[in-house]
């Protein structure tokens, strides 16, 4: 039964990465695939946690999802000034922030 958990955990993870690697140009889509990496590690962390017995790995998520709201707030709010000014969103034309 623990093995149907991890290999779950462990698809997540790759369709996070996938949706860094295969999609470059949408950057909403990217934040969103951090997130998925964010949340399947976290998963796994809950499941090794629960089956060792031990809570190391339930605080380990606590930090991991304080981390991820953290960063998809601040990465939307970056979105929607840098939107308002430049009207557009894409990755190629965030060379401009460059200083």
């Amino acid at each position: 039964m623990y093995y149907e958990y991890l290999t779950v955990g462990i698809i997540l993870f790759i369709l996070g990465v996938l949706g860094i690697v295969l999609n470059r140009s949408n950057l909403i889509i990217m934040l969103m695939s951090i997130e998925l990496m964010l949340l399947a590690i976290s998963f796994l962390f809950l499941i090794n946690s629960v089956v060792i017995d031990n809570l190391i790995g339930q605080i380990f998520t606590i930090m991991i999802l304080t981390v991820a709201a953290a960063e998809s707030a601040i990465g939307l709010a970056i979105l929607v000034a840098y939107y308002r000014i430049r009207g557009t969103i894409a990755v190629k034309s965030l060379n401009l922030l460059r200083g």
